[in-house]
C-alpha cells in the first residue's frame, strides 16, 4: 500500500480529510511530467513482464511432466489463443472504463467516476459467468477448431475446464487492476500482479509433480494465483487508500454509464482478441510453405514480439492517468507535454530493440529455443518480422493517447486497420509476391506495421489538435 508521500512526493499532510484527498488528486496534474511518467511507468512495466510469467511458468512445469510433458505442452498450447480472448473481454470493459473514470476525475467529479468504476465492476461478473458456461460446454469444440489434436486435446480440455471456472477471477482481477492504475496507484497494481505470480509460481509444482495433477494442476495453480489477486484488489478498492470506491448503490448496468466505456474499450478488445486470429492465419499460412520448423518459428516470433511489447505497453499505460485526468481538468499544456515525453521515450525504445534485433537475432532466439536448426531457420526471419519495429513506438504513444483521451472511435479505426485492413489480407497476399513463400509471410509483419504507422500518424496530427481545441475554448 502506498502512503501520502508516494502519492505527493512530499511528506504527508496530515490536516483533514478534504485537503488530503484534493492533494492525492492534484499530483496528477501538478506534479513534473517527466518524473510522474517515470513514477507512474516503471511499475506497469514490471506488472507487465510479472503477468507474462504465468505463462511461461506454467509452460516450463508442464513441459518437464514425466513422460507426456511435450504432448502436454502443446496442448496447453492451443489454449493459449482462447485465453486471450478471455483477457480481451476484461479489457474490453476496463481499458474504456479507467480512462473515462480518469477524465471525470480531472473533472472533480468523483461520483461519476465511482458509477463508472462500479459498473464496470458489474459488467465484468456478467461476462465472466457468460463465458465459463461458453467454455464449459463448447471447449473441445473450439479447441479442435483452434489446431487441438486427437494427441494433444485431452491435455487442452483438462487444462481449460478448470481455467473456465476461474474466469471469474481472470475478469476481475485484469479488470479492476486497470482502475487502480488510472487512479496513480501503479505500485499498487504491480503488487496485484506480483502476488499472483509468486502463488502461481509456488503453487505450480506443488499441483503438478506433488500432487500428480499435471496439466489440471497447472490451471488450478493459476485460478487459485487469479483468486488471492481479485480479493486484493477488492479490498484495496474498497479500502481506505483508494480514492475511486466500489459503492453498491452503483451497482447496477445503467447504459448511459457501460456503453460508453464499452465503445471506448473496442479498439483494445479487437487488438488483443485478433491476436488469436492473427495467429491462426499466420500458422495456416505457414504450415502450408513451410512446413512444422516455420510454424515452431513463428511461435518463437511471436514471443519475442510480445516480450518486446510489454515495456511499451507499460510505458504507455504509465502516461494514462496522467493525460486522462489532464484533459478532464482541461489543462491542453500538460496533455502536449505528457504526449510528447511519451511518443520520446517508446520511439527512443523501438529503435533501440529494433537495432539489438538486426544486429543480434541469435540472442533473442536462444532465449525460447536450444534447438540449433531452429535458431538457425529463426534468426533471419525474426530480422524480417520485425523490420518495421523501429517505428512502433509512434503507433504505441497515438493509439494509447487517443484511449487517455475518450477519442473511442479513432482508436478504433487505428486497431481495425492494422490487424484487419492489412495484416490479415497481406499473410495470404505476401507468399505470392516474393521468390520464397515463407518469407513473404512473414514479411506481411512489418509491412502492415509501416503503413499502419503512417496511417495512425497523418490521423492523429489531425485529431489530437481537434482534441486540445476542444478544451482551450
Amino acid at each position: 500500500m502506498q502512503d501520502n508521500k508516494d502519492f505527493l512526493g512530499t511528506e504527508p499532510i496530515g490536516k483533514g480529510v478534504t485537503l488530503l484527498m484534493q492533494n492525492k488528486e492534484d499530483f496528477l496534474g501538478t506534479e513534473p511530467i517527466g518524473k510522474l511518467l517515470f513514477r507512474l511507468s516503471i511499475p506497469t512495466v514490471v506488472a507487465q513482464l510479472i503477468n507474462m510469467l504465468y505463462n511461461i511458468v506454467d509452460r516450463i512445469y508442464i513441459g518437464h511432466i514425466p513422460g507426456n510433458g511435450s504432448l502436454a505442452l502443446t496442448g496447453v498450447g492451443v489454449c493459449m489463443p482462447i485465453i486471450m480472448i478471455v483477457s480481451a473481454f476484461a479489457a474490453l470493459v476496463s481499458s474504456g472504463g479507467a480512462p473515462r473514470a480518469s477524465i471525470y476525475m480531472g473533472k472533480r467529479d468523483n461520483q461519476s467516476a465511482e458509477q463508472i468504476l462500479s459498473n464496470c465492476f458489474v459488467l465484468q461478473i456478467v461476462v465472466s459467468f457468460i463465458l465459463t458456461a461458453v467454455l464449459l460446454i463448447w471447449s473441445e469444440d473450439i479447441l479442435l477448431a483452434f489446431g487441438a489434436s486427437e494427441n494433444t486435446i485431452s491435455y487442452a480440455v483438462d487444462y481449460m475446464h478448470i481455467y473456465a471456472i476461474g474466469t471469474l477471477f481472470v475478469q476481475l482481477t485484469l479488470g479492476m487492476n486497470a482502475f487502480i492504475t488510472a487512479q496513480g496507484f501503479t505500485t499498487t497494481s504491480m503488487i496485484s500482479v506480483l502476488i499472483g505470480a509468486i502463488c502461481n509460481i509456488t503453487l505450480d509444482p506443488i499441483f503438478i509433480f506433488g500432487f500428480h495433477m499435471g496439466v489440471k494442476g497447472a490451471a488450478l495453480a493459476t485460478v487459485l494465483s487469479q483468486a488471492v489477486s481479485t480479493i486484493w484488489v477488492i479490498f484495496f478498492l474498497c479500502g481506505k487508500k483508494t480514492q475511486l470506491h466500489l459503492r453498491k448503490k452503483y451497482m447496477h448496468l445503467e447504459a448511459k454509464v457501460i456503453i460508453p466505456c464499452v465503445t471506448l474499450g473496442l479498439a483494445t478488445f479487437i487488438m488483443q482478441a485478433s491476436e488469436s486470429v492473427v495467429t491462426v492465419c499466420f500458422n495456416s499460412s505457414l504450415l502450408r510453405y513451410g512446413g512444422d520448423i516455420a510454424v515452431g518459428a513463428m511461435t518463437i516470433l511471436t514471443s519475442v514480439m510480445q516480450f518486446a511489447m510489454l515495456p511499451l505497453q507499460g510505458i504507455a499505460q504509465g502516461s494514462q492517468p496522467i493525460s486522462s485526468y489532464n484533459y478532464g481538468a482541461k489543462n491542453a499544456d500538460r496533455v502536449k507535454k505528457t504526449f510528447r515525453l511519451l511518443l520520446t521515450t517508446c520511439l527512443t525504445y523501438s529503435i533501440s530493440l529494433w537495432a539489438a534485433v538486426q544486429l543480434v537475432p541469435e540472442i533473442f532466439v536462444g532465449i525460447f529455443t536450444a534447438d540449433a536448426s531452429l535458431v538457425d531457420f529463426t534468426a533471419p526471419m525474426l530480422k524480417i518480422y520485425l523490420g518495421g519495429l523501429f517505428l512502433f513506438g509512434i503507433q504505441i504513444a497515438c493509439q494509447m493517447t487517443f484511449t487517455s483521451l475518450g477519442k473511442a472511435a479513432n482508436s478504433i479505426i487505428v486497431a481495425v486497420v492494422r490487424k484487419f485492413v492489412l495484416l490479415l489480407p497481406l499473410i495470404y497476399i505476401m507468399p505470392h509476391m516474393v521468390s520464397n513463400p515463407t518469407t513473404g509471410v512473414y514479411m506481411a509483419e512489418p509491412i502492415a506495421d509501416i503503413i499502419a504507422v503512417l496511417f495512425t500518424s497523418v490521423l492523429f496530427s489531425v485529431q489530437f489538435k481537434k482534441a486540445l481545441a476542444e478544451i482551450q475554448k
